[in-house]
């Protein structure tokens, strides 16, 4: 079977597929002064745009990794997961608290999805 990557540098690909499957690379934002809510929102949209590029959808999430630089802040990040999780579409997920990459990231997200 093929391996595809996308967006792929030196260090990691943000997209991997392999037999129908679509892994991303943990997503954190772009703009980390924002809160854990601001955080989480441009993390889904980029994964809304990973996903998308990569042929599939929020739909066929199959599985979500969240990293949290503090528990305390897990109703924060679920105010926006809950709204964009689609209906009846909610995938198996986990979510741990975890030292991130920099003190500045609040959330990290990580997916694997079925390929459409």
């Amino acid at each position: 079977m093929k391996i595809v990557r996308m967006k792929t540098g030196a260090r990691m690909s943000q997209v991997v597929m392999h037999g129908g499957t679509v892994y991303l690379a943990g997503q954190v934002a772009d703009d980390a002064t924002q809160s854990t809510a601001g955080q989480t929102a441009q993390i889904l949209a980029r994964i809304d745009s990973l996903l998308a590029g990569a042929g599939t959808d929020k739909t066929k999430i199959l599985s979500a990794t969240i990293w949290l630089a503090d528990m305390d802040d897990f109703e924060e990040m679920n105010s926006i997961w809950d709204d964009w999780v689609p209906q009846g579409d909610a995938p198996a997920r986990a979510c741990v608290e975890a030292r991130l990459a920099r003190p500045e990231f609040k959330v990290e997200i990580g997916i694997i999805a079925a390929a459409d």
